[in-house]
């Protein structure tokens, strides 16, 4: 088995660790790395796409398994809207299979280019996580690979232990060879979308609690560079699907044609380069006049209808748009935080990153509902995700701010979600999940890795 020994980051370019880089494309040889590390005291970690903010996808030192060979998709039914694939096959592939057939997958993240498998191991979640819950929750089946070399297939009813565990579990039970989904049946290839702006952090909770139920997806976008009485600030959208008549040319607008995203702005200025043009913003004085810029410009409340692909995959519209945050890097910081509890504890997170001047320059709402994964991040309530640009004058400074936040979040009953925080440490890990979460992830863990062979960069950091 060829392995190559390399740097690897993660989505961020804040975080690195050099890693033996290996490509299985069956099963077995996914066996064969587990072999070939228990016989050479390495440990082995499986990487997706690459797009976790953190350390999820790092092992330094070890085998890092790149599971993107593994990308076919297996079986696909229209008249049910099952579709089986690989864990190397991304959200792209999926939509792109089942939208001309009138079916698109229930849940996604920002970005259409995150594996299955990764989707899996983070149990990620959309903007409608109010109404249908985490990816997980479609997942009709899948097969994994154990350290142990056996391949265990679970359900919610077949090892069922397993199937609430390995979904969420960071990667750290097995690795995904096969996934089963059910696909959520659509009439349009477009979306009716609804944009209002909130004046305020009371105001963008309010309209995420209040309108929820009333759409199949909500998101806010909340300027987190500007204080006072205008903390929290931003623009609410939210969408429904069409259906009967309400699109009279539901087979056109779910060609294939009609939903990618253009590479160019206004048809000329390529989009692949554009990030070059932005990083002279990305500072605290640019990104707080483009925040008010976008303020103002979301004062009109309208009502448009956009493609599927353009309304979820705004991470996809500046290809490298991570870059224009420079040398250093970015962290992302995501909060889940109870519905009784989130205006008073982001209040005090957004105005402390102003009083230390090193505001978010991006912040994202959502409304949320809990599950029942074992390492669920899931409350009722919302979540804020908040970017931070990192410099070599302000990392420490940073580190320490986030963890005076995750003292805040927990004083708030909030949780978090290891597809992004970088700064959580294991004793706040700990308290969040609960001994007896955690008694039982150690056990399953002994059960299914006994000799400690799966371990990530992420693993030693909130579970050792």
């Amino acid at each position: 088995m060829q392995k190559n020994f390399t740097q690897l980051e993660n989505f961020g370019h804040s975080m690195s660790a050099p890693s033996y880089l290996v490509k299985p494309t069956t099963a077995d040889e996914i066996s064969e790395a587990f072999t070939l590390a228990k016989k050479s005291g390495l440990v082995v970690n499986a990487r997706g796409a690459g797009r976790s903010y953190n350390d999820a996808a790092l092992a330094g030192g070890g085998i890092v398994l790149d599971m993107r060979g593994m990308n076919a998709i297996t079986a696909w039914d229209p008249a049910t809207g099952l579709i089986t694939g690989q864990p190397g096959v991304t959200l792209e592939q999926v939509w792109h299979k089942v939208l001309p057939d009138g079916w698109w997958p229930p849940v996604v993240s920002g970005t259409m280019t995150t594996t299955l498998g990764g989707c899996l191991a983070a149990n990620i979640h959309g903007k409608n996580n109010f109404k249908m819950g985490t990816i997980g929750e479609h997942v009709v089946e899948f097969t994994a690979v154990l350290p142990t070399g056996a391949e265990v297939t679970c359900s919610p009813k077949k090892n069922g232990d397993l199937f609430y565990s390995m979904i969420s579990g960071l990667g750290m039970l097995g690795v995904f060879t096969s996934i089963t989904m059910q696909m959520k049946h659509v009439e349009s290839g477009l979306l009716e979308v609804h944009a209002w702006p909130a004046h305020d952090l009371h105001e963008h909770l309010s309209f995420l609690l209040d309108h929820a139920p009333n759409y199949d997806y909500i998101v806010g976008w909340m300027d987190t560079t500007h204080g006072g009485k205008t903390l929290g600030r931003g623009q609410i959208h939210a969408a429904n699907y069409l259906h009967g008549n309400e699109d009279p040319n539901p087979q056109d607008t779910m060609k294939l044609s009609n939903q990618v995203l253009p590479p160019r702005i206004f048809g000329i200025f390529p989009k692949s380069i554009l990030y070059l043009f932005m990083g002279p913003f990305v500072n605290n004085l640019g990104w707080s006049l483009v925040n008010f810029a976008k303020y103002v410009a979301s004062l009109p409340r309208h009502t448009f209808r956009q493609p599927h692909a353009a309304f979820h995959f705004l991470l996809d519209y500046v290809p490298n748009w991570e870059l224009s945050y420079g040398r250093g890097g970015l962290i992302q910081y995501q909060s889940f935080i109870p519905k009784e509890t989130a205006e008073a504890a982001w209040r005090e997170m957004l105005a402390l990153s102003l009083k230390r001047g090193i505001p978010s320059y991006l912040g994202v709402t959502k409304r949320h509902r809990p599950d029942k994964f074992l390492l669920t991040h899931a409350v009722d309530g919302f979540s804020l995700a908040l970017d931070f640009k990192v410099t070599d004058g302000n990392r420490a400074k940073l580190g320490e701010m986030l963890q005076e936040f995750d003292k805040i979040v927990l004083d708030a009953g909030g949780r978090f979600y290891f597809a992004k925080n970088s700064e959580t440490t294991a004793e706040t890990a700990r308290k969040f999940y609960g001994e007896e979460t955690l008694e039982k992830f150690k056990k399953l863990k002994k059960r299914c890795d006994p000799h400690g062979l799966l371990e990530s960069d992420l693993y030693r950091r909130i579970f050792e």
